[in-house]
């Protein structure tokens, strides 16, 4: 999800398991669940917080494919790569409602809110196609505070 304030900013989290790595809040779909209901289930787990609209979605599927030596790490090595549906969201809330260890198991140590352009300063290599197609898609959003 890109989540802009109100500024037009958008925010990104540092991953806990692997400092340095920032990227936008994500999260699977649960077997018969709507994309539109997983995206606020999913920002509560990760940023503990539903407090947003959708703003926009894009319609087509992204794909990135996970480096070798993290596709053999992660989950076990049953995964390869990630299929995404990307929503552009408005946070309602303060900044003090953003609290990143709400969740059992959280996912990020720190965030902040960056221009999205600068986006891609932060981003791992392998998810940088990825980005710069939702930047393209959602960067209108930016604009609109």
């Amino acid at each position: 999800m890109v989540i802009f304030n109100s500024n037009g900013n958008v925010l990104i989290a540092e991953r806990l398991d692997s400092i340095g790595s920032w990227q936008m809040p994500q999260g699977g779909i649960d077997k018969d669940e709507a994309p539109e209901v997983a995206v606020f289930r999913e920002m509560e787990e990760e940023i503990g917080t539903r407090n947003a609209e959708i703003i926009g979605m894009m319609d087509e599927w992204l794909h990135y494919d996970f480096p070798a030596h993290l596709a053999r790490k992660l989950w076990e090595g049953k995964y390869c790569g990630q299929q995404q549906k990307w929503f552009a969201m408005r946070f309602l809330g303060q900044d003090s409602d953003i609290r990143l260890e709400t969740h059992t198991h959280p996912e990020f140590s720190q965030w902040k809110w960056v221009p999205i352009y600068e986006l891609l300063d932060y981003i791992v290599p392998f998810k940088r196609t990825t980005y710069e197609r939702v930047i393209k898609e959602f960067a209108r959003y930016a604009e609109m505070t």
